[in-house]
């Protein structure tokens, strides 16, 4: 697990992270305020875990970006502990906040996670 959690360290400093660990299941939080579950792609693919997330921001009228801070596209590349099984990963958006669940067992090859508004 320490491969992951290493690489949360290496996450852009503006996205806030969790990893929770049970004896079943990895959940990792992210915070990604202005996201929606179709705004948020996830993906398990070789023991790789991958979040495209696009954060949906408008511009107020007669106002333009002096600096901007708040990034509108993050895409994160992650490692799938040794012991989870992407294969039966589940996420969920509430709010902006990602709870991707990696339940532990065989990792499996591919697949493509399907995100619920919680």
């Amino acid at each position: 697990m320490s491969a992951l959690r290493d690489a949360l360290r290496d996450l852009p400093e503006a996205v806030f992270a969790d990893l929770l660990e049970s004896e079943d299941a990895y959940l990792l939080v992210v915070d990604l305020p202005g996201t929606t579950a179709e705004t948020v792609d996830v993906s398990v693919t070789s023991g790789r875990i991958q979040v495209e997330a696009l954060r949906e921001k408008e511009v107020p009228e007669g106002f333009s970006y002096e600096s901007e801070q708040r990034s509108l596209f993050l895409d994160a590349d992650l490692p799938v502990p040794g012991d989870a099984n992407g294969q039966r990963a589940s996420a969920s958006v509430d709010r902006g906040v990602l709870e991707l669940r990696l339940p532990r067992g065989d990792e499996e090859t591919t697949t493509t996670i399907t995100i619920e508004d919680a």
